[in-house]
């Protein structure tokens, strides 16, 4: 069910405090935690608490939610210094789009140069 923990999740597994992270930030609703794969100097994931296999499945259902989610990496970036120089939020939406965790989740990467077009 929506919203409910998942046994084969390994990002409900770090909200449960089954597997290891580097959590920069909690609240009630959130979790964030460095990527183990860095792509930037400041590169954590944002993730709910409650399970939603993507971003708009969770935006759709939980909107303050979602904008939980939003809220709380942009207090990431600020403190982790990289609000100033800028900063980017990404969502990968499916396979297709490089998601590999089906688990709602936000890449806050900032602290270098990020070029457009983006991939």
């Amino acid at each position: 069910m929506a919203g409910e923990p998942q046994a084969d999740c390994l990002f409900c597994k770090i909200v449960a405090g089954e597997v290891p992270a580097t959590v920069v930030r909690e609240t009630e609703t959130i979790v964030a935690f460095r990527d183990i794969n860095p792509q930037a100097p400041t590169h954590v994931l944002v993730i709910p608490k409650a399970h939603y296999p993507d971003v708009a499945t969770l935006a759709a259902a939980e909107p303050q939610l979602a904008a939980d989610v939003l809220r709380e990496a942009g207090e990431v970036a600020h403190e982790d210094k990289v609000h100033g120089a800028g900063y980017r939020i990404v969502f990968n939406t499916g396979s297709g789009a490089g998601q590999t965790v089906f688990h709602a989740h936000a890449h806050l990467l900032g602290g270098r140069g990020l070029e457009w077009p983006p991939g």
